[in-house]
């Protein structure tokens, strides 16, 4: 009895306190549901950051300046101080009267050179028509002359021909017979027209032989150029003497340039009309046969022997 009396007693008041303190803690807790946790107080703002600097005005980039060019562009885009510009520009009255003087000989010469080979080709052409067009065959001379191109060399020859032989009785041509009288018709035709081959030849000539010696004056008077600027300057420095001696070189060179094809011109054509001549020649002697033989009117000498029997 006495344990039982202490336990209930001493411990029964305690348990009924706990009892009660868990009890009330329970009631609390239902009566508050969804309570929100706790807020952690927020942390103290932030410093205010530093003001940024202010921003120094960028100065403009300065342009990039153009790689320099190279030695051998330099070299393309600068202007020769010695070719014939420069001659031209930096030339006297002399030395551009010399320069002129070449030119025109130098045009001159390939000028007479085209032309003369152009009519030496047409003579050649015509000779050929001759055969062509069966000149030979024809029944007189003015049909075989007629067959031919108006600006044929060989009808020519044969027109003058055939008038002199129509034309023969004069009263001072009554001295002079027939064969004579057409020869030398034929003949003075044969020379108009060599005449014409040749005209331009003489020109040719001159320049091949006076084209050195121009150009050679000019070699002169560039040398007493470079003679002069090497006095006033009392020294031989290269660009004291440069200008003038290339003077003189480019005056030899276009001398030699003018005069080598009036040379080899010439001798071309000279060749060349001795051929055509030649051939001309050899027509003119068988139109004087025909002449000769009583042909003029186109009259077959066997028709005039059966008309006259």
């Amino acid at each position: 009895m006495s344990k039982r009396y202490h336990f209930v007693r001493y411990v029964a008041p305690v348990a009924f306190t706990l009892a009660m303190a868990v009890a009330a803690n329970q009631t609390t807790m239902a009566q508050q549901p969804n309570q929100p946790a706790p807020v952690q107080p927020a942390a103290a703002p932030a410093q205010p950051a530093a003001p940024a600097p202010s921003a120094q005005p960028v100065p403009a980039q300065q342009p990039v300046s153009a790689i320099p060019a190279s030695g051998e562009d330099k070299a393309k885009s600068a202007e020769n101080p010695y070719g014939l510009k420069a001659l031209w520009s930096g030339g006297d009255i002399v030395s551009r009267i010399t320069l002129l003087i070449l030119a025109i000989m130098s045009i001159g010469s390939w000028y007479v050179i085209v032309i003369k080979i152009i009519a030496q080709n047409r003579v050649a052409g015509a000779y050929k028509e001759v055969n062509r067009k069966k000149f030979w065959q024809q029944k007189n001379l003015q049909q075989s002359a007629d067959v031919l191109s108006a600006q044929s060399a060989y009808r020519y020859i044969t027109e003058n021909g055939i008038e002199a032989a129509q034309h023969h009785k004069g009263a001072l041509q009554d001295s002079i017979d027939l064969y004579s009288w057409v020869s030398m018709s034929l003949h003075r035709a044969l020379d108009h027209i060599q005449g014409r081959l040749q005209s331009g030849l003489a020109f040719l000539g001159t320049v091949g032989s006076t084209a050195p010696f121009v150009g050679l004056f000019g070699t002169v008077w560039g040398i007493h150029h470079a003679l002069s600027a090497i006095s006033i300057a009392g020294q031989a420095t290269l660009d004291k003497v440069a200008g003038p001696v290339g003077e003189a070189l480019i005056m030899t060179a276009i001398g030699l340039a003018t005069a080598v094809p009036a040379v080899l011109g010439y001798n071309f054509l000279v060749r060349r009309n001795k051929v055509v001549m030649d051939q001309a020649r050899n027509f003119t002697a068988d139109v004087q046969c025909v002449l000769i033989g009583g042909n003029p009117q186109g009259k077959n000498p066997a028709t005039k022997e059966s008309d006259a029997a």
